[in-house]
């Protein structure tokens, strides 16, 4: 059979399965292989240890909210997740709307709801496959891996069903 005809076949299997392929789109600077490495270690984060609510500790001081890990998790894959970055907001803007006074680049970027805090550094949007980050985290090395095996954690947590409002 020729080639083509098997990548149509491949596809319309694909589609009739309701099956997206797994992987990312990668709007980073960052390769394919370093998303896979951090999404890996959210995995077996997840696997170990679940953290529900650190906003919250951090907002209020409310107790831990620490769950053993959940195995499911080494079975969540990305499906098309899209990563990418997002200009930070101004100083002057950041200013304004909280009183935080931070210099250029300040880290932050704007995020919509329903998230918890008007700014952070990152956040995700589970129905839609994507996670934003602030562009400057993008060359602080082991600070990115950071803020971004946190939103991938995020994405696993949100395909197992748990709540996210704390996260």
């Amino acid at each position: 059979m020729p080639r083509n005809l098997w990548k149509l076949v491949l596809g319309m299997v694909l589609v009739g399965c309701g099956g997206q392929p797994v992987g990312f789109v990668n709007q980073t600077q960052h390769s394919d292989a370093d998303l896979w490495t951090m999404w890996k270690a959210a995995q077996e984060t997840l696997a170990h240890e679940i953290d529900l609510n650190p906003l919250q500790r951090s907002s209020s001081g409310a107790p831990a909210d620490i769950r053993p890990g959940d195995a499911r998790a080494l079975k969540v894959l990305p499906h098309q997740l899209r990563v990418e970055a997002e200009p930070d907001v101004s100083s002057r803007a950041l200013a304004t709307a909280t009183g935080l006074d931070r210099d250029n680049p300040t880290g932050m970027i704007a995020c919509p709801d329903p998230c918890n805090v008007r700014y952070a550094a990152a956040y995700s949007v589970y129905r839609k496959d994507i996670t934003h980050y602030a562009a400057s985290w993008e060359e602080q090395g082991e600070s990115f891996t950071f803020v971004l095996e946190y939103e991938f954690e995020n994405q696993i947590l949100a395909a197992l069903g748990y709540s996210l409002k704390w996260r």
